[in-house]
């Protein structure tokens, strides 16, 4: 998203507030600001922890360089390559990444007066997402080479696949499923934590029969269940990257791949120097 709207300030501190009484610690505020990593918001809450909802933490496994130019939107390993999708009004594109590297493989910026957004392959198809322009593009995704378009209401955020639909976030509570031929609305789940509406999902991944979901202006991905929509764990990567190599509230964490063959999570963020390996454990 470009640059931090009262609206989208009031929705990020609604999430905050949710996230403090889930028991998370540390995590980044609503301006971007890391919590103190010894402290328990949810000590002052007074949640008992047997209903909170539980969380996790995480280890580096690697650190890979990532193009702190990059303002990233999606995040895709496939076929042992990695894709990503970049926003901001003439700066948005596709671009595949050596991963060791950094490096641009190769590129297709996505011309004015479009914002990319998510994006998704499925198929010998490349779906990506505008945010406010209601079209979704389709690409061959081995060469780059745009194959059409659908229309959409609303604006578009996050996108993933369960191997058969798309799975779209615009921004909201809200997450739906399209038909990946005509991108007809097939399912629509609200996601809620203990009853509570999480609002501003973005980006998407499918992870184990679970859709991960980055929150905008949160450093936590939610672990949602996809029959429910019930958030079944918060993973909180506060900390994750280093405060020195922060430079203001757009530079936040949004970007989610994994590589379902070696078990692989990537995680990294809008205008991010750094592309992270993790593994997630228990807190």
């Amino acid at each position: 998203m470009p640059l931090l709207t009262t609206f989208r300030r009031s929705r990020a501190t609604s999430v905050m507030i949710l996230l403090a009484t889930a028991g998370l610690v540390g995590t980044a505020g609503a301006f971007g600001a890391c919590g103190d990593a010894n402290h328990s918001a949810a000590a002052d809450s007074g949640t008992p922890a047997a209903t909170r909802t539980p969380t996790y933490t995480f280890d580096v496994v690697n650190v890979y360089p990532h193009d702190p130019a990059a303002f990233t939107q999606g995040l895709q390993w496939h076929d042992n390559r990695l894709f990503e999708s970049t926003g901001q009004v003439g700066t948005s594109g596709l671009r595949e990444v050596d991963l060791s590297s950094g490096r641009v493989v190769r590129q297709q910026p996505l011309e004015q007066p479009h914002f990319g957004e998510g994006m998704v392959i499925l198929g010998d198809k490349l779906y990506q997402l505008t945010w406010q322009s209601g079209k979704a593009f389709t690409y061959d995704w081995k060469t780059f080479t745009r194959t059409g378009t659908f229309s959409y209401d609303g604006e578009g955020w996050g996108l993933t696949t369960d191997g058969t639909s798309l799975i779209m976030s615009n921004g909201s509570a809200s997450i739906v499923w399209r038909d990946p031929n005509t991108f007809a609305v097939t399912k629509t789940l609200s996601v809620t934590d203990r009853g509570t509406p999480v609002a501003a999902i973005n980006e998407l991944e499918w992870v184990k029969g679970e859709i991960w979901a980055n929150v905008w202006q949160v450093d936590s991905i939610a672990r949602i269940d996809p029959n429910t929509g019930t958030v079944i764990g918060w993973i909180d990567l506060s900390n994750l990257l280093p405060k020195i190599d922060r430079t203001g509230n757009e530079d936040v964490l949004n970007g989610i791949a994994y590589d379902a063959a070696k078990d692989r999570i990537f995680v990294t963020g809008k205008l991010w120097p750094k592309l992270y390996e993790i593994s997630i454990k228990p807190r």
